[in-house]
């Protein structure tokens, strides 16, 4: 008999689905250009506050959100690539699954970091370009136009075709994203997701944002 485990609770779903668009509308604005720029822009910090929260939540969350169930050793990988996986390898974030989301999370936030160190040149520039040399200006648009932009979008394809893949191996990746149980043929711990836990990841996330403002603001002092 299968059993109902809440792997993830209602703010990790949130942030996904809030960072998976805010992606598509950042590299959709990029493209655009002109006007679409300020939203780009906002976009940003909007994505930089995600990140900072997701990075708090991964301390503090529901027992599958956190770093800790997906955080696993090359042994640990390579077992599972052999197929020697355990039981709660299918709950959260597999062996493999995990460094798609860790490299996902690192590369991003490097995107988002040397974005506001660039500067077109022609009518937008990063609210940190102040406190930094041409030199590092420089390298961050660069970083952030020609080497970051395709990396985060290699590895959202990536993580769509892993998607495709696994649904084809009948094995649906979306529905509990959506609706945040999975169906597992072992007895394993949910996460917590109750009105406490989700007030206080709205309160973090308040935090966060609030920080972001605070940096975006040094630029314009």
């Amino acid at each position: 008999m299968a059993n109902v485990v809440r792997v993830w609770d209602l703010p990790t779903r949130l942030f996904h689905w809030t960072l998976a668009a805010s992606v598509v509308a950042l590299v959709v604005t990029a493209y655009v250009g002109g006007n679409a720029m300020v939203w780009h822009l906002r976009l940003g910090y909007t994505v930089l506050s995600l990140l900072l929260f997701r990075l708090v939540w991964g301390l503090v969350g529901g027992r599958w959100s956190r770093f800790s169930a997906f955080l696993y050793s090359p042994a640990t990988l390579w077992r599972y690539l052999k197929g020697l996986g355990h039981p709660e390898h299918s709950a959260g974030h597999t062996p493999l699954g995990a460094g798609s989301v860790f490299a996902l999370l690192g590369f991003l936030t490097a995107q988002v970091v040397s974005g506001l160190m660039s500067d077109d040149e022609i009518a937008f520039a990063g609210p940190l370009t102040r406190f930094v040399s041409s030199a590092t200006v420089e390298k961050a648009s660069w970083y952030h136009t020609a080497v970051g932009q395709w990396i985060v979008i290699g590895l959202v394809a990536l993580h769509v075709a892993a998607i495709l893949f696994y649904a084809w191996r009948k094995h649906n990746l979306v529905a509990p994203m959506i609706l945040g149980d999975k169906h597992l043929p072992h007895a394993l711990p949910s996460s917590r997701d109750d009105a406490v836990s989700r007030i206080g990841a709205a309160l973090l996330f308040a935090v966060c944002a609030a920080t972001v403002g605070w940096l975006v603001s040094l630029g314009g002092a």
